[in-house]
């Protein structure tokens, strides 16, 4: 506050005395008035005021508006007011233009203020509870002012709202308010809010952040939207961006997927607006964040492979295709599509069949180095399509082999009419173009990475100087392009592609060193004393030298390791060759290449190493220093262990193919062992079963020997042999119930016969005679009936006739079964009679018990098909008894209908008496009349047919009946 005093003080165009004294008045209104309007309008009164003279409002107004915001959260006209002015105080966005020396006192007034605001970590507190309010002058002017706090002072005003309950959870509420103002500012907010905090980040990324912010996009239009969808993507890539566990929970929740309708821009006459260019490179941007090659490998290759599923990587490849589409899209487009398709195997084999639209149709790779080689193209387009190729070949074995095999003599087109990839990087390496020598220089370093089998191919490839010569390899002609002295920038391509091509390649190194003026060109090189600007050509060229001795087998006699070595420390001492070797990590550019795989280059003049060449140069820097140092011994030993660990490391593969061997044989043991135990623990239950079984019949036989002896003994010849195994007795006395259950049942069937042979005399009796047409065919209709119910009867009957034999058969049958039990126990065996004789005896005995229990069996099926038989009767009945049910109830119908029939007749009859009665009256009237009247027989004739036709109506209404 002294401080903002004394700026106050010291500024010589501030208010007037007027103007002062007014701020202290309204303040004094604000602070010490008891009606509400008096303070509301005195806070609206300092809001005029804020704009013009902020310095004075903020100094005196700040302590009194932070209190109307404490005291009257009832009065939201007032609140919005208090937040207006507060925002006026602290924003830097609505300044008036001020003299130069005091502009840059203005612009610190807002941070200032703001740190008092803050210092009081409860008025954050307050403002975010003011936030809650649905009241528009409330939540807008609110949102307003925590957006100008987290811009002057962000981290601070961070700190407090993350440690601040459900305050972030607050915040998020803004992105669903239906009012777009609101919704819109609250976008603004939460980039502020977002920006550099990764824990405020995975809290509203966990606050379903994601799908508020695609939903807002895609009602907006997606890339054809307004500076909403600018103001989303922005937020977006704040949330994702170096955010690993936002990445991931993006790419799990499959919002990858709905990136892909973003780059659907429709035909190339659509229009391409400033926004929509804008809103597409941060689209582009966006996707680029989650394949970036700085994010772990395991997140970036989930990525990758989610694009590809979901067809993003097939609609970026169509814009790349496309024509009409502006310059700076179609770059970040390439730059985009190359981190998508960087080490994904699946993602590289689909580019490497796109093609272009075009007649014949070619591969966009082509397409892309046609560009790359043409001096014409933009630089940064030159470059993007360069970064595409390398992430094209990284890690792609296949790819580089496709590459290189253009190369070869076999694959070559002689026609001319297409162009291959091959002849475009030759072409690009000769050319008079150094940016052109560099890239393809570097574009085929890319194609021998790690990969020295196609190290070894290139060596094939022969090139065809001028008519009449003949031809060159690649190699021998890029040495030679060396020694002619170009460019810088074309010599340090070439350099940095030979040292690629040797290094890890004892066979590229023997050519290489084949040629007798390489050597004394590499040395002469090294040894002079040049400028500043030819100090990077002396370290590669002694680098290149290096890669020559680490690698070189011995093969040829002229340039052994050793005699390189001596060629060294003669001609350029080994001190001085170390030190030409670290000017290439010591230049400039090489830490700033250093840190991107992306060829990120402000102008052409800058474009010197290669990413990849970078950690080439750390791998071999040191190795090559010690190789230089080492003396012949040293290396007759180094070769030596080198020889020995080979052979150790062959001993070892060996034995380790041997234990895996022996591993395999193992498993199959284990598993046969397991097998065979299974089998071993069956058989062991079985056996174990089946003992158990013979003790029980053991025990049994013991059981029936002991019984026979006590009963030899104990009883006499009255005892029934059944009981022996005390199962007879029970059997016998079942079966005698189950007769006399039979007996007691069929005395039932049969008073339930009679009482249905009473009741169908009954019914004859009852029959009416027949006295006209309908009682007769009733008559008739119930004889029928009562025929079948006889027939069905005399059925029953039969039935019951054939149980009562069956009953009689099983008396019989248990009669005999008691003979058999008596003379059983008759042939007891006797106490003198020897072993042989009991055990004889005692079989007999078992067989005559196992026939009776057969002859119980039989019995009891025999009972249960009387049973059956049994149910099947009373059925029968049933069904009987409903029929005559039914047969009584038509009868009853029937006598009900003739009943009606009489009536109609006597009343018939009655109207026939009236009427006579009524014509002889009528007659006798014409008589007195003197009118001629027929004679009677006439009349009785005409009262005849009269009555004839009426009991024929009478008859046939009867028939109907």
């Amino acid at each position: 506050m002294n401080f903002l005093r004394g700026v106050m003080g010291g500024q010589s165009a501030g208010p007037q005395h007027t103007e002062a004294e007014t701020i202290q008045k309204l303040c004094d209104r604000v602070a010490s008035s008891t009606l509400l309007d008096d303070r509301r309008n005195a806070v609206r009164a300092l809001k005029s005021l804020s704009k013009k003279y902020r310095l004075e409002v903020g100094i005196q107004a700040m302590e009194h508006l932070i209190h109307v915001l404490q005291t009257d959260r009832s009065d939201s006209e007032i609140i919005g007011y208090a937040l207006d002015t507060l925002y006026n105080i602290i924003s830097n966005d609505e300044e008036e233009e001020v003299e130069e020396n005091s502009t840059r006192q203005s612009e610190d007034l807002g941070s200032q203020f703001t740190e008092i605001f803050i210092k009081q970590q409860e008025n954050v507190t307050l403002l975010l509870s003011l936030l809650e309010e649905f009241d528009f002058h409330v939540r807008w002017p609110g949102v307003k002012l925590l957006t100008s706090l987290l811009k002057q002072l962000g981290p601070q005003v961070q700190q407090i709202i993350l440690v601040s309950p459900m305050g972030v959870s607050r915040l998020m509420d803004l992105l669903a308010d239906s009012r777009e103002v609101i919704r819109n500012d609250g976008v603004l907010l939460l980039q502020a809010l977002t920006r550099s905090n990764g824990a405020i980040q995975k809290i509203v990324a966990f606050e379903n952040a994601f799908e508020r912010l695609l939903d807002i996009i895609t009602e907006e239009g997606n890339s054809d939207g307004g500076i909403v969808v600018e103001d989303c993507l922005i937020l977006l890539q704040n949330l994702l961006k170096n955010n690993n566990s936002n990445q991931n929970f993006f790419k799990e929740g499959s919002y990858i997927q709905r990136m892909k309708p973003w780059f659907e821009v429709g035909d190339e006459n659509s229009g391409w607006s400033a926004q929509k260019v804008t809103n597409l490179h941060l689209m582009l941007q966006l996707v680029r964040v989650l394949v970036s090659p700085n994010n772990p490998p395991g997140a970036t290759s989930s990525c990758q492979k989610a694009m590809f599923q979901c067809g993003l990587l097939q609609q970026l490849c169509t814009i790349l295709m496309a024509t009409g589409v502006p310059a700076d899209i179609l770059t970040e487009t390439i730059n985009t599509v190359s981190e998508v398709i960087r080490g994904c195997q699946v993602n590289q084999d689909y580019f490497a069949s796109v093609n272009a639209p075009s007649n014949p149709p070619r591969p966009a790779i082509v397409v892309l180095l046609m560009s790359m080689v043409n001096e014409r193209q933009p630089f940064v387009l030159r470059c993007a399509v360069l970064y595409c190729f390398q992430c094209f070949l990284y890690k792609n074995q296949k790819g580089q082999g496709e590459i290189v095999s253009t190369l070869l003599p076999s694959t070559i087109d002689a026609t001319g009419n297409t162009v291959s990839a091959g002849q475009l990087l030759c072409g690009g390496l000769f050319s008079t173009d150094s940016l052109s020598n560099w890239c393809a220089a570097v574009a085929l370093a890319h194609a021998l990475q790690e990969n020295a089998t196609q190290k070894e191919q290139l060596l094939r490839v022969q090139l065809a100087t001028s008519i009449g010569n003949p031809p060159v390899s690649l190699l021998q002609q890029c040495t030679n392009i060396l020694s002619q002295g170009s460019k810088i920038q074309t010599r340090v391509g070439l350099l940095m592609l030979l040292c690629t091509w040797l290094s890890n390649c004892p066979i590229a190194v023997t050519h290489f060193l084949h040629n007798s003026a390489n050597v004394p060109f590499l040395t002469g090189q090294i040894a002079e004393n040049l400028g500043e600007e030819e100090q990077l050509v002396q370290g590669l060229c002694a680098l290149l030298l290096g890669i020559s001795i680490y690698f070189n087998d011995n093969s040829l006699e002229t340039y052994m390791k050793e005699k390189l070595k001596q060629l060294i420390e003669k001609r350029i001492g080994k001190e001085n060759f170390i030190e030409k070797l670290g000017f290439i990590s010591k230049h400039e550019l090489y830490s700033r290449a250093s840190q991107k795989p992306q060829p990120n280059f402000p102008s052409p003049e800058c474009m010197i190493f290669d990413h990849e060449f970078t950690k080439l140069v750390k791998e071999l820097e040191g190795v090559i220093t010690k190789a230089i140092y080492k003396s012949s011994e040293e290396d007759k030993k180094e070769e030596e262990v080198k020889k020995t660990l080979e052979q150790h490391d062959s001993i070892v593969t060996h034995y380790k193919n041997m234990i895996r061997e022996q591993d395999l044989q193992l498993e199959e043991l284990k598993q046969q062992i397991s097998t065979l135990k299974c089998q071993n623990e069956q058989l062991q239950t079985a056996v174990t079963q089946q003992v158990s079984q013979i003790q029980q019949h053991k025990d049994q036989y013991n059981l029936l020997k002991v019984q026979l002896g006590k009963d030899s003994q104990h009883q006499g010849p009255y005892t029934d042999g059944a009981q022996m195994n005390g199962i007879q007795p029970e059997e016998i006395s079942r079966l005698r119930e189950e007769i006399e259950e039979l007996k007691s049942n069929r005395e039932l069937l049969q008073s339930q016969l009679a009482e249905k042979d009473s009741l169908i005399e009954n019914l004859k009796s009852s029959q009416p005679s027949p006295g006209t047409n309908e009682q007769s065919s009733a008559t008739a209709g119930d004889s029928e009936q009562i025929a079948e119910l006889k027939q069905e009867l005399a059925t029953l009957k039969s039935q019951l006739n054939s149980q009562s034999v069956e009953i009689t058969k099983l008396q019989t049958e248990k009669q005999e079964l008691l003979q058999k039990t008596e003379a059983f126990a008759k042939s007891a065996p006797v106490p003198g009679e020897s072993e042989t004789v009991i055990a004889t005896k005692t079989t007999d005995v078992e067989g005559r018990l196992s026939a009776l229990l057969q002859e119980t069996k039989e019995l009891k099926n025999e009972i249960k098909a009387l049973s059956e038989e049994r149910t099947a009767i009373k059925e029968q009945l049933d069904s009987s008894n409903s029929t005559i049910a039914i047969l009584q109830n038509e009868k009853n119908k029937l006598e009900v209908d003739i009943t009606d029939s009489k009536k109609e007749q006597d009343d018939l009859l009655v109207l026939l008496a009236d009427q006579d009665q009524k014509i002889f009256s009528l007659k006798n009237k014409l008589k007195e009349l003197g009118h001629p009247v027929e004679e009677e027989d006439e009349l009785e004739s005409g009262d005849q047919d009269d009555e004839d036709d009426e009991d024929e109506d009478d008859g046939k209404e009867q028939g109907h009946i």
